[in-house]
């Protein structure tokens, strides 16, 4: 008896991929198969950066189909494709940039940049190209946390040249001034200073921006909701109920200017004694994830209170980069592909498809 193709996508199209919570067939991932007497070849595209799932999936697709009557032998190849997504329905996406994830708190001191960096680097771990822009214009932190000195590059005079750190690009107002210089700025300056980081910046063949925001629902996020093409935001926040006061506060705001929030991120979650293993929850336990079923959104992972996340963020040398294959890291990618899956089930930005409609008075 020989084996059919639609045998074979029967048999793998129900696979839930851990990372969307939904189906390869749902998710339309499965893109070819072949077979050829007892030998099949299916090709797996995801529509996220996924390198650490790739070794689970194909094992699990491969068990599937070695399963049918009359198979000898199964090739799996698994990749991914990054498309642009949809943004605000009055803008386009930036050029240069596939999507823009912002990071939001609704408070300070929650480890959000922290949060930020090691997302990005996270993404990048996981195959994709990214950028950050550094939003929190009052108290840039990216120029340590990524390790980066100096002023960024202009080679035509009019546009910068992003720095990079750890192989992210970046762009901070903390480059352009002297680290101990406080910004005295009202808010429209500040406003367009974002603006101007954000679009005056060669950024080459971004797949993610990560744009970590200050804390608060102010100037800053009423610019990116109305004038930034933003594909989706987390939610960074701690078990604390005040902390998860504040960040409900963002949360909803996001809602508001029609933002699909992909989740929320726990962070400070367990304290772990690093003399005797004691864990205990100093900031209280389950918030994050109580808050993500009281709004319909994904919980997407929580984080420890250790010492070592800040040490790293510090030394401009983050987790992920100075410890890739710890458990936080692990944390941190776990988290970075359920940020980018729940993106790619949301909407693709067809605009570049559709020709400018020009009218002319002749």
């Amino acid at each position: 008896m020989s084996i059919t193709k639609e045998q074979v996508k029967a048999a793998i199209g129900s696979i839930i991929d851990v990372n969307t919570e939904r189906d390869l067939a749902v998710t339309k991932s499965i893109k070819s198969i072949e077979i050829d007497g007892g030998k099949v070849s299916v090709n797996i595209v995801l529509g996220y950066p996924a390198a650490g799932y790739f070794d689970e999936l194909k094992s699990l697709v491969s068990e599937k189909v070695s399963a049918l009557d009359g198979v000898e032998s199964v090739d799996v190849k698994v990749s991914s494709k990054i498309v642009s997504h949809a943004v605000q329905q009055n803008l386009k996406p930036q050029e240069g940039i596939k999507n823009i994830i912002a990071v939001a708190s609704g408070k300070g001191g929650v480890g959000k940049s922290t949060t930020a960096v090691n997302l990005a680097l996270a993404l990048q771990a996981e195959g994709a190209t990214v950028g950050i822009l550094d939003a929190d214009i009052y108290g840039p932190s990216m120029p340590r946390m990524l390790g980066c000195t100096g002023q960024p590059e202009s080679i035509d005079g009019k546009s910068l040249e992003p720095k990079v750190g750890h192989g992210i690009q970046s762009m901070s107002i903390g480059y352009l001034v002297e680290e101990d210089t406080p910004m005295i700025w009202r808010g429209p300056m500040v406003t367009q200073a974002l603006e101007q980081l954000l679009n005056d910046t060669n950024w080459t063949n971004i797949d993610y921006m990560i744009i970590d925001l200050p804390p608060g629902t102010g100037d800053i996020q009423l610019t990116l909701a109305q004038k930034i093409p933003v594909s989706g935001a987390v939610i960074v926040t701690t078990p604390q109920d005040i902390a998860l006061l504040d960040a409900r506060k963002g949360l909803k705001m996001f809602e508001k200017v029609e933002v699909p929030v992909l989740g929320i991120v726990e962070n400070m979650s367990i304290h772990i004694c690093s003399e005797c293993g004691h864990a205990e929850h100093i900031f209280g336990e389950g918030g994050g994830q109580r808050m993500a079923e009281q709004y319909g959104v994904d919980f997407l992972g929580a984080l420890p209170l250790d010492i070592k996340i800040r040490e790293h963020a510090d030394s401009g040398n983050p987790t992920v980069a100075s410890m890739p294959d710890s458990k936080v890291s692990q944390i941190y990618r776990e988290i970075a592909r359920k940020t980018a899956a729940k993106l790619a089930t949301k909407a693709k930005d067809h605009s570049a498809a559709f020709p400018s409609i020009v009218i002319q008075n002749n």
